[in-house]
């Protein structure tokens, strides 16, 4: 079997109108398939959110108020297609890649799904997504207790993330949705590609982690062909995480919650059993 970084992707990524999930609306989308030794398909989407962005989302992606509603389509139009090019690829089982994308993309996707049409993304796709490659995720596991680059960087983010994998930045064009989007699938390739090395090979940086599994072991856990496999994979993961950042985030307020649930979350109104 083809080893899942060799095999198709779809790159995917947002930039949207604040950060958090729950209620950010999409501003930007790009869906890339790429790899799989066939030719690279774009897709880009601009959407007028209908509501006033954050400012500091638009410091972050460059996209303003004025330039959506002159430019943007409507939200809902926008979204419906997003979602049914989104659901063809998972119908054709490819996999769906991203930095952060269980933990902000698809959730950001899914509640734009119930606002707008009226369906969670996974009703849309009609199945559960269990393809889902999320490069924070792998990068977290295979590379741990990796310190913040500054105050401004974090360890984890999708810049420090190719900068470590010798993938390089141009801060111009980052935080654009189709930049972001193929630097994450430039990320999982370089990742299962370090993986699918005899330990001896793998670059230097890579053979001095240590960690509380043994030196670099934990890349052999992304040694695997079988994209769901790997998926399953960072279901527990991701939960591993997600239990770390609370207890350190505990320290200084033991109120803190934070779901590790990968790659959708359950809708905050319906974790209750609430309809």
């Amino acid at each position: 079997m083809t080893p899942w970084h060799l095999q198709r992707m779809a790159a995917l990524d947002f930039e949207s109108s604040d950060k958090d999930p729950e209620t950010a609306r999409i501003v930007s989308c790009a869906l890339i398939l790429v790899g799989g030794g066939l030719p690279t398909d774009t897709r880009e989407w601009l959407l007028n959110p209908g509501i006033k962005m954050e400012p500091g989302a638009i410091e972050k992606h460059k996209i303003t108020d004025e330039y959506v509603a002159e430019h943007g389509q409507p939200a809902e139009q926008g979204v419906g297609e997003i979602a049914k090019a989104i659901a063809e690829v998972v119908a054709g089982g490819v996999p769906l890649v991203g930095h952060n994308l269980g933990g902000y993309d698809l959730n950001l996707l899914d509640r734009e799904c119930r606002r707008h049409l009226g369906d969670s993304l996974e009703d849309i796709c009609r199945t559960p997504l269990t393809r889902v490659i999320d490069t924070m995720i792998l990068d977290w596991w295979a590379a741990p207790f990796r310190k913040r680059v500054s105050e401004k960087q974090g360890a984890y983010e999708m810049k420090t993330t190719a900068q470590r994998y010798g993938l390089g930045w141009d801060d111009e064009k980052a935080h654009g949705a189709t930049y972001d989007a193929l630097m994450s699938a430039r990320a999982a390739w370089r990742m299962g590609n370090i993986a699918g090395l005899p330990r001896d090979q793998r670059p230097e940086w890579v053979q001095l982690l240590v960690n509380r599994r043994g030196p670099y072991e934990r890349f052999d856990d992304l040694a695997v062909a079988d994209v769901e496999e790997l998926h399953r994979r960072q279901i527990g993961w991701a939960a591993q995480r997600a239990a770390g950042l609370q207890d350190h985030f505990r320290k200084t307020d033991p109120a803190v919650v934070i779901d590790g649930t990968w790659p959708l979350r359950p809708v905050p109104e319906l974790v209750g059993g609430e309809a």
